[in-house]
């Protein structure tokens, strides 16, 4: 089940209420880093019937005392960040040769051509850097079997427990590379067995098979969307693109139809807040996406198209909504609802806001339940 962010109306157990999961959820807040502890929003919004995997803390633990995995860890991650430069460097000149063709003119068979062509440079580069991760890991793993080792084993037996006696494992959003990292480390996805997995902003991204890194409008310039590593391909063909309010231009043609053709056959989703779908994987099949709320699949030919319902407004007036024109638009817009108790108070509900912390400047960009910091921002391959 992959969600958009879920900072102020948190919908996830209601999602999982209606398909009737019940039972102890087990959660990763690994996201968070150092402030995954912090979960109690977390807990009350499921119910009170949550426990925390603790994966950051657990590695840290393993790391402390296995410093031969620490140190080939650092030196993967190291080696992974070099790899990602570079990529980026032959990724923007890709992305800047491909925008310069389609404002060329000429024949329109000559410049489909030239178009396809170079799309197909750009996803070669994808493959390419997608191939390197595969390898530096592979070699990580051949070197220092990290699940035969005494420290990761231990964590790895005590995992296997706790999901055991889950129904259903929820992974929040934040550090998207730390995430995915700890994930890895402990071979979570090898430990699954029947749950109903469920996944917002970063935590959406990494169930993927590939996740993508992207931003129009970065502080620094004009972006340029690039894949970070592989993902755990529990929800496969799908590429999540979490936050479009403000991350995504979707009113430029050019910049989805580009997206969407870069990742075919793989569809691009955007997912903005209150929006949702269940993907259910049946082998040899291709994934199918069940009760869609909302989310926006991003087309070759540059329009977006809203799938299925869409998303209840948000309990919190004045906070950026979605709102889908005729014709398949997507329109910023500013939701303009009432208080959520009239007559006693102007001041809205938000249901999930962290509590006050005492280091105002070292606050997390998206507090509480949705603690989404920028996926990748930061690590770019580390963590």
């Amino acid at each position: 089940m992959l969600f958009g962010n879920q900072r102020f109306d948190a919908t996830v157990r209601n999602a999982l209420d209606t398909l009737e999961v019940d039972g102890p959820i087990a959660t990763i807040t690994t996201g968070w880093q150092e402030r995954e502890a912090e979960d109690r929003e977390l807990i009350e919004h499921l119910g009170c019937r949550t426990f925390n995997l603790m994966l950051h803390h657990r590695a840290d633990e393993v790391f402390a005392r296995d410093r031969t995995l620490r140190d080939a860890h650092r030196k993967r991650q190291e080696t992974l960040r070099h790899k990602q430069d570079f990529y980026r460097i032959r990724l923007e000149h890709a992305l800047d040769a491909n925008h310069v063709i389609r404002q060329r003119r000429a024949p329109t068979e000559i410049l489909a051509d030239e178009q396809t062509a170079s799309i197909e440079a750009i996803r070669e580069l994808d493959r390419y850097h997608l191939a390197q991760c595969e390898r530096v890991h592979a070699e990580f793993e051949a070197a220092l079997r990290p699940f035969e080792r005494p420290h990761v084993a231990a964590h790895r037996r005590e995992l296997a427990d706790m999901l055991a006696q889950s129904v259903a494992l929820a992974i929040t959003g934040g550090h998207v590379a730390t995430i995915l990292n700890r994930l890895r480390l402990f071979g979570i996805a090898e430990l699954l067995d029947g749950q109903v997995v469920c996944g917002w902003s970063g935590g959406a991204m990494v169930l993927t098979d590939r996740v993508v890194l992207f931003h129009d409008s970065p502080p620094q310039g004009r972006g340029a969307a690039e894949v970070l590593d592989r993902g755990l391909g529990l929800a496969p063909g799908v590429v999540v693109l979490p936050q479009p309010e403000t991350r995504l231009k979707l009113a430029d043609e050019e910049l989805v139809s580009v997206l969407a053709r870069r990742f075919a056959p793989a569809r691009c989703i955007a997912f903005p807040s209150r929006t949702e779908v269940t993907v259910m994987q049946t082998e040899g099949l291709a994934p199918e996406f069940v009760r869609p709320t909302g989310i926006l699949e991003l087309g070759t030919d540059g329009a977006t198209e809203v799938l299925g319902i869409a998303p209840p407004p948000p309990s919190r007036p004045g906070i950026p909504a979605t709102f889908h024109a005729e014709g398949g638009d997507n329109l910023a817009a500013l939701e303009l609802g009432r208080a959520s108790n009239p007559g006693v108070s102007a001041r809205p509900s938000a249901p999930l806001m962290a509590r006050p912390l005492p280091a105002p400047l070292s606050r997390p960009s998206t507090p509480g339940l949705g603690r989404d910091s920028e996926p990748g921002g930061g690590e770019g391959g580390s963590g």
